[in-house]
């Protein structure tokens, strides 16, 4: 989850927030790819979740990596919650999974590199400690109670506040993991269409990259449960965005959205001030409860748009919310795809013919059946194993425009990266198959075999 935003004076009128997304805007020339993801740490031994503290635990990984590869630590109230190197940062989720939040780079094998450095060096630090790491959409066999909250006073707010808005919130925060990538856009208008090409084929992600189809201890009859999970998390905060799709969606519609959105806090020196349920729209006229008389600044508007978790989601970029975690070999498939559809614009208005016409009924059952089948879900007739595949084709039309050479131009663009991608395609199994076949054939109805076949 995000860190506290810093920097920006008082709001003192409101096109200041629609002004603030506009920035994001930048020249073709400056897009980047910013990939996010997200794995669980366990002990070696147990198979069991990894306490804050301990010889065997969160902490003596942060350390480990701050120590020994010159990561900047991150403190809040004295405690080490995060580390910062050259515009990436490792965080924590709120049960204690490990996140690294990579810096905008140009290339897709600039991201794929620095997430192989990352996962070297977590391997190293983790094997000497006796953890292991692995990547899943959902923790497969932990109960709640296994799972310790991490030491982060937006997560004992957020903590509270789930148990009044659904009933999943804190399966999702200790017990689920995500891969994402962060794109840039060049207008309002091309903003825009990213965004309606992002959320009605985000399903086709969520599909493609299922890997959660295990949940304490059983089979949960789910290809995504981790998707399953967001449905009933919080309703205000969530879902598919119908209103992307109308007439007049734009910079300012998306603030009206994040406004009726119930705030979680106020940072504040370093501490986070409860402003549970409260409302951004009262902050602008100085009448929070928990700041009366106060205005809110630019940092707090950024810090609120990152309590917004639709399926894909804006703040001076974009970001691609579907995904389950994956092993290491996949978690360069989603940048490459994502960047295919939407960095050329040939690939763009490709992807958006895909699916312009498709209603908000069905963009919202896809939206379901993808995370419950599959590639066996379906729109219009038509097979999600077969739309995957045509977006795949557009995505690789897209990276060949893009032609970004890599190993000093011995690899002429960046299409090997969606191999993995083709390869579940035309195999018809996505990886929670994959799951649930090792499952009832060699680990013979074991599913804690799954942290000995597919740890990194």
């Amino acid at each position: 989850m995000s860190i506290p935003q810093s920097g920006g004076g008082p709001i003192e009128h409101r096109d200041q927030l629609a002004e603030y997304l506009e920035s994001g805007c930048k020249p073709t020339q400056d897009w980047r790819i910013g990939t996010e993801h997200e794995k669980f740490g366990y002990c070696l031994e147990t198979h069991q979740s990894l306490p804050y503290e301990g010889d065997r635990s969160v902490h003596a990984m942060l350390s480990g990596l701050s120590t020994r590869y010159d990561w900047a630590p991150v403190l809040e109230q004295g405690k080490l919650i995060g580390l910062q190197k050259a515009g990436a940062n490792i965080s924590l989720e709120p049960g204690g999974a490990l996140e690294l939040s990579g810096a905008p780079l140009e290339t897709i094998h600039q991201t794929c590199d620095e997430v192989n450095t990352h996962l070297a060096q977590v391997k190293a630090i983790a094997g000497e400690i006796g953890v292991g790491f692995i990547g899943l959409g959902a923790a497969p066999n932990w109960l709640e109670e296994d799972v310790s909250l991490m030491p982060k006073g937006r997560y004992a707010l957020m903590d509270r506040y789930m148990h009044q808005v659904g009933t999943t919130g804190t399966w999702m925060m200790r017990r689920t993991c995500t891969v994402q990538v962060n794109l840039d856009f060049g207008s309002e208008a091309d903003m825009v269409k990213k965004f309606r090409v992002a959320l009605a084929l985000q399903p086709v992600a969520t599909a493609l990259f299922a890997n959660s189809p295990f949940w304490e201890g059983k089979i949960n009859g789910w290809q995504s449960w981790r998707a399953r999970i967001w449905r009933d998390l919080d309703k205000a905060r969530t879902g598919m965005l119908p209103f992307v799709f109308e007439d007049g969606m734009g910079f300012e519609r998306y603030v009206d959205y994040a406004l009726d959105v119930p705030m979680y806090f106020v940072y504040r020196d370093g501490k986070y001030i409860d402003a549970l349920g409260m409302s951004f729209r009262d902050f602008l006229k100085g009448e929070l409860p928990a700041l009366p008389g106060e205005v809110p600044t630019l940092s707090d508007w950024a810090d609120h748009l990152t309590t917004t978790f639709p399926e894909a989601r804006i703040k001076k970029y974009m970001e691609m919310r579907g995904a389950d975690a994956g092993p290491w070999r996949r978690l360069c498939a989603l940048p490459a795809f994502w960047v295919g559809l939407m960095y050329d614009q040939g690939a763009l208005d490709a992807a958006w013919d895909l699916c312009r016409d498709w209603t908000e009924e069905e963009r919202a059952a896809l939206h379901h059946d993808a995370a419950k089948y599959g590639l066996k879900a379906e729109i219009r007739g038509e097979t999600m194993q077969s739309l995957a595949g045509r977006c795949i084709e557009i995505a690789n039309s897209g990276l060949i425009a893009r032609a970004r050479s890599g190993a000093g131009g011995l690899i002429p663009d960046e299409t090997h990266f969606l191999d993995a991608l083709r390869d579940i395609v035309a195999r018809g199994q996505t990886p929670s198959d994959e799951l649930l076949a090792q499952y009832h054939g060699a680990w013979n109805g074991n599913i804690d075999k799954v942290f000995d076949e597919y740890s990194y």
